[in-house]
């Protein structure tokens, strides 16, 4: 009974974390516990949440994608100037954008594929390729003035329900189900634990990490998409800095950085605990770089936890084998 309710707690500790970082607040500061503050933190972590999950995607098949931030850059620019500057129609331009994503996701998937090299590294290179992208198709300018119908995505409502949080619900659904119910979900954990026997098994993994890299970039558009919709605005400096957001609230969410596990609800408990944290140090009266310190913080903390459980795992299969 006892080692069934540690269990359970150890399943479940990033959910206890994220109550008690809200019991906290609230008592510290009873305004943070209302249904105006908690709408805004679902509202601004919405994107955050999107694109976070499609980095998960490739961080369970054991890879890493640096790129995510200037990913968005590129999208948003380049939706943006599909709208103002060519005058396209609004649904004309967003498919545009999406389709931006997947390229880029195409892009990352097949270098590390045919470099054979980390994805790590690919994707550093990468995020320098569409830094200067984006920079010299917006020329450095802010673009302004997007249409209503546009900006609906980022702020409009469905009855009561931020758009932007229905966006977030229906990815979540759908990449939870991908991910638990298909054999493409199979075999993205497998390539993750271990990508030779998943080779071996007939898993295609070359095709599975291009894929999962697709998945990504879609998602990382329609991110950025819902992210310039709220701004109004598009700038190559949108939804830089994203990727570090994601990677810690995957890491957090139970993502092993070396991969083969980790669950979507994770990912989505992570994202709040950021947010919560975020939201609930600016009630209190601190800034945004103490927010940069304690986020900084529980990534180091999340990949500690995360490596203390693989060590864990590691002795429990060694003294099996041993027995």
């Amino acid at each position: 009974m006892k080692e069934k309710v540690i269990k359970i707690l150890k399943k479940y500790t990033i959910i206890l974390v994220l109550i008690g970082l809200i019991l906290f607040f609230s008592i510290i500061n009873p305004v943070f516990f209302s249904l105006t503050n908690f709408t805004n933190i679902f509202v601004q972590q919405s994107y955050v949440i999107i694109a976070a999950i499609g980095l998960a995607f490739v961080m369970i098949s054991g890879g890493m994608d640096l790129s995510v931030g200037y990913q968005m850059s590129l999208v948003g620019v380049i939706t943006a100037v599909s709208m103002m500057w060519l005058n396209l129609p609004v649904l004309f331009s967003v498919l545009i954008g999406l389709a931006m994503g997947v390229l880029l996701g195409i892009i990352n998937g097949v270098a590390a594929v045919k470099l054979k090299v980390h994805p790590l590294i690919i994707t550093l290179g990468t995020m320098t390729i569409f830094q200067g992208t984006s920079y010299i198709i917006s020329n450095s300018n802010p673009i302004f003035g997007l249409p209503d119908s546009f900006k609906f995505l980022g702020q409009g409502y469905v009855g009561p329900i931020p758009f932007s949080v229905i966006a977030m619900v229906i990815v979540a659904f759908f990449a939870s189900f991908v991910l638990n119910k298909t054999y493409f979900g199979r075999y993205v954990y497998a390539l993750g634990s271990n990508e030779e026997a998943a080779h071996l098994a007939g898993v295609n993994t070359k095709k599975i990490k291009i894929c999962v890299f697709m998945i990504c970039g879609f998602f990382v558009a329609l991110s950025a998409i819902i992210l310039v919709g709220r701004a109004g605005s598009a700038t190559s400096a949108t939804g830089v800095g994203t990727e570090f957001t994601c990677m810690t609230a995957a890491v957090l969410g139970g993502i092993s950085f070396k991969g083969g596990s980790g669950k979507v609800w994770g990912v989505i408990t992570g994202v709040l605990i950021l947010g919560v944290l975020s939201s609930g140090m600016q009630i209190i009266g601190l800034g945004t770089y103490p927010q940069y310190i304690a986020k900084g913080i529980v990534l180091l903390a999340a990949v500690g936890f995360d490596n203390y459980q693989k060590n864990t795992k590691i002795k429990k299969t060694e003294k099996a084998v041993e027995a």
